[in-house]
């Protein structure tokens, strides 16, 4: 079979210059052939054949071979200095093992709970070792036809919290009020009924305290306050006031063993300073004035009258007072022994 010459001649050089010769150079003048080195070229511009025929030859043996070829681990390394990105906890943990947590969770399952909630609000104010005083008004709330105001004052120190030891005392003696309609009643239709009058009075008492709480008033201001019962026992220095015959009976004042008990309402405007609301029972036995006379012989057409039949029966009688004042706390601060 003839050949033409011409024909010969191309397969000559194709045989002489392969596929991958006649691939454009990138802009830095290099190839790159799958991710191997890139052939230099020359002086005059022209590729290196040798170069890039030997990139070729090695990416096709380790295609061959099976193993990953350079390019694709390029790929997954990126470029210099970036993170291999993913998701989730254990990403991090292989990226920066120290940022991860290391607990044994035996260990922090037997590790004992000092954990402790607060479900109540701390009181407002605390009374534990401290003192109260207190100094009000009282008005007696039973007693028709003598009134007894007086001025009053006490001093408690709380053991507890919610309980305290005090002492309290009135002094009655330059307000003691017979009203004039008494007077006028025993005069127009010759009835008396016996009356009393009080000197001082004076009291142990023992508080507790049950109850604490707050409201809201004027707007946005929020009170608190906290209600208490009071009861004691000491001494009243009382006497009957004369009535039956005035003008010849004079009384004189004396001690009577009382008890009391209480309630009361203390209304905080801070910490230490609070209006007190009291309202206060003091029974005592009261020997009251006779409601008969009798003369002895003496001077005069009527005689004297007898002091052993001034006084009459003994009554137990209630005092009731109700009080209005203020209570300062000493000392002024105070710190709470747990933590908000």
């Amino acid at each position: 079979m003839k050949s033409s010459p011409i024909g010969l001649l191309v397969a000559v050089a194709l045989g002489i210059f392969p596929a991958q010769s006649w691939a454009q150079a990138k802009a830095g003048g290099k190839v790159t052939v799958a991710g191997k080195a890139a052939a230099t070229k020359d002086s005059e511009g022209v590729i290196d054949a040798d170069a890039s025929g030997s990139a070729a030859a090695g990416s096709d043996a380790a295609a061959a071979e099976g193993a990953p070829a350079a390019g694709d681990t390029a790929g997954e390394a990126g470029e210099e200095g970036e993170t291999p990105t993913g998701s989730g906890l254990e990403d991090i943990c292989k990226i920066d093992p120290a940022a991860c947590p290391n607990l044994d969770m035996d260990k922090e399952a037997a590790r004992p709970l000092k954990e402790q909630i607060f479900a109540v609000q701390q009181a407002y104010a605390l009374r534990v070792r401290r003192f109260e005083l207190q100094a009000g008004w009282s008005q007696s709330l039973n007693d028709q036809f003598v009134s007894h105001p007086t001025p009053n004052l006490a001093l408690n120190y709380y053991i507890t919290n919610v309980l305290a030891i005090g002492i309290n005392g009135q002094y009655y003696a330059p307000f003691n009020l017979d009203k004039d309609f008494n007077a006028q009643v025993r005069r127009a239709a010759r009835v008396a009924v016996p009356l009393t009058e009080y000197q001082w009075g004076a009291a142990l008492n023992f508080t507790y305290v049950p109850a604490y709480g707050k409201f809201a008033g004027f707007g946005d201001f929020i009170f608190h306050y906290d209600a208490y019962v009071v009861g004691g026992v000491g001494a009243m220095s009382v006497r009957p006031i004369p009535v039956i015959d005035p003008d010849n009976r004079n009384f004189e004042y004396q001690t009577k063993l009382a008890f009391n008990a209480g309630i009361g309402l203390r209304i905080f405007f801070n910490r230490w300073f609070a209006a007190v609301l009291e309202v206060r029972d003091y029974v005592f036995n009261d020997k009251l004035e006779s409601l008969t006379y009798s003369r002895i012989p003496g001077p005069g057409p009527n005689g004297a009258a007898n002091p052993n039949t001034w006084y009459g029966e003994t009554s137990l009688t209630n005092n009731v007072q109700a009080q209005l004042g203020a209570a300062i706390f000493i000392p002024f601060s105070f710190n709470y022994r747990l933590p908000k």
